[in-house]
């Protein structure tokens, strides 16, 4: 880490921000027992709760023996964007069952072509928060940009949103990191061209 918000990312690819990190592992993908859809969103999902801060404890195993480990801090909360930022909510559940998820819903202006936030619901306490942000493509970066300036006009701070992504674009990645400099992003893939249409393709609605 160059900064406890900022990652080298381990991409070969000059132009991608530093303060992003490409989470690839093929250990992690052969334990879930596949390297695509819901292998990349676990690992994705897995990476953001590690960046969350924990604290020590000691757990009482039903043998009643006595082990040292670790818990989460109070105030951690997932945002998905609609909808395809919904198709990530149940890896997030997979890792973290009582975690509290809000919910944005942007779409660009057909006129303007301008992302415009339709719909936001968050936890009353957001701002207090660490938030893990789901959106699976990243690919211009206009409609994270938009989802994170509404996340901080409720009083959220940059610096405490984790954007989980399963593809990336340079680009995209550039755009928000110039816009937020202290986000922090992560992603299983880089590429020039991001895949369209996952929301479609996941819920079936092709």
């Amino acid at each position: 880490p160059l900064t406890p918000h900022a990652y080298l990312c381990s991409v070969t690819d000059a132009g991608f921000p530093n303060s992003c990190r490409c989470c690839q592992s093929k250990t992690s993908y052969l334990q879930h027992g596949d390297f695509t859809g819901e292998g990349k969103n676990l690992l994705v999902v897995e990476e953001g709760l590690n960046q969350l801060p924990y604290s020590e404890c000691t757990v009482t195993t039903p043998t009643g023996h006595k082990y040292e480990g670790v818990k989460f801090e109070k105030g951690n909360c997932g945002v998905s964007i609609m909808r395809s930022g919904e198709a990530m909510e149940q890896g997030l559940r997979d890792c973290c069952r009582s975690i509290r998820i809000g919910k944005i819903l942007i779409q660009s202006d057909e006129e303007t072509q301008k992302a415009k936030v339709f719909y936001a619901k968050f936890p009353p306490d957001i701002s207090r928060r660490k938030v893990l942000l789901m959106y699976p493509i990243l690919s211009t970066g206009n409609t994270v940009i938009e989802a994170v300036r509404v996340l901080t006009e409720h009083g959220l701070q940059a610096k405490h949103i984790i954007l989980l992504s399963l593809f990336s674009t340079p680009h995209g990645a550039r755009s928000i990191v110039q816009e937020f400099p202290e986000i922090t992003i992560l992603t299983t893939e880089v590429h020039p061209v991001a895949p369209t249409h996952f929301g479609q393709r996941y819920f079936g609605t092709d």
